[in-house]
């Protein structure tokens, strides 16, 4: 029974993560449509990859048996995470290229110093924990990824940019993987996507308490105040100029008024 549900609860882990990880297409044929990445981070294509790559590898059945599930998926979101970040570099500019490239260096070269000393140095339970911590390493840095949009959510008391069923699906999807780890007692899946499930549940009670709030209007800043200062001026200065002209004028009128009294005489 324990090894039916461990596999339920993996097929869903499955389905909700391939969810997430195809999120992102709406943002990416975007790019492609503008072939401009605006602004727009290539940081998290990059750093989920990695993830993937770490967690595929460590559910190999050499590293970490009866683990297939968690290798099928992270499998896939590899390739589906490369496609992202290939089409990133081809739209972005010049100096963000090269900044995601070398970002991608540094996740190509994490891998393969994993895979190299897992296989060349390592054997048996060694191996296993060695994989596990790099692997949860990295999944805990993707879950917490979302803090800073949570931050946000709290400072401008809006969920604008915390969509429900992302939120939601993160929730469900720590939650799957959580107790597929619990059920097959490793700590190296059940640990970082307890923490997923957690993140995800913060953000559900976020959007609870915030969901019917308009938000906060952003405060006036410096360059705010600079620009008031300048349209009074220039309301001042124009003001200055009509009672300028206003004088003119009446000094005119009652010279011209001298002119046809001095005529008439």
């Amino acid at each position: 029974m324990e090894h039916i549900a461990r596999f339920f609860f993996g097929v869903s882990g499955n389905v909700i993560a391939l969810f997430l990880f195809l999120s992102p297409v709406v943002t990416f044929w975007r790019i492609i449509r503008k072939r401009s990445t605006e602004d727009f981070s290539g940081v998290p294509y990059n750093m989920t990859l990695l993830n993937c790559l770490l967690s595929a590898w460590y559910g190999l059945p050499f590293i970490s048996p009866n683990n297939f599930l968690v290798t099928t998926i992270n499998g896939t979101g590899s390739v589906i995470e490369a496609i992202y970040v290939v089409i990133f570099l081809i739209f972005a500019e010049r100096k963000t290229r090269l900044r995601m490239m070398g970002l991608l260096g540094i996740v190509t070269t994490i891998f393969t110093v994993v895979v190299l000393v897992s296989l060349l140095a390592l054997h048996g339970t060694a191996r296993k924990v060695f994989c596990g911590l790099a692997a949860t390493i990295f999944s805990i840095c993707m879950y917490a990824s979302p803090l800073s949009i949570m931050r946000l959510v709290i400072k401008t008391k809006s969920v604008e940019f915390m969509p429900f069923l992302l939120s939601l699906s993160v929730f469900l999807c720590g939650t799957s993987w959580f107790i597929y780890g619990l059920l097959g007692r490793d700590p190296f899946i059940a640990i970082p996507n307890g923490c997923g499930s957690f993140l995800g549940f913060v953000q559900l009670i976020l959007y609870a308490i915030y969901r019917n709030h308009k938000g906060a209007p952003a405060p006036a800043g410096k360059g705010d105040a600079a620009a008031a200062d300048e349209v009074e001026d220039a309301k001042k200065a124009a003001a200055a100029v009509e009672l300028a002209d206003a004088k003119t004028n009446k000094v005119a009128d009652t010279v011209a008024d001298g002119d046809k009294v001095a005529s008439q005489v």
